[in-house]
């Protein structure tokens, strides 16, 4: 099983992955599953993705929405 050396880099511990185990992304997404700790490519959250977008207008509100009538239909 391959190995990282582990090692202080100011308050913070880093580990030193080996070549095979590089990432090809400046950030990655760490958590804990049982005893390991986990570390994988961060994917865009929802969040990431409306960030850019404009805020909502203020005149956009469920009551601006009318109720469609209710159809009635043949039953089964």
């Amino acid at each position: 099983m391959p190995t990282a050396k582990v090692f202080q880099s100011g308050n913070r511990q880093a580990a030193r992955l080996p070549r095979a185990f590089r990432f090809s992304t400046d950030e990655v997404a760490i958590f804990r599953r049982g005893d390991e700790v986990v570390l994988r490519e961060r994917h865009p959250s929802l969040d990431d993705l409306l960030d850019p977008l404009p805020p909502w207008p203020d005149d956009i509100t469920p009551t601006a929405i009318p109720d469609l009538p209710v159809h009635e239909r043949e039953g089964l």
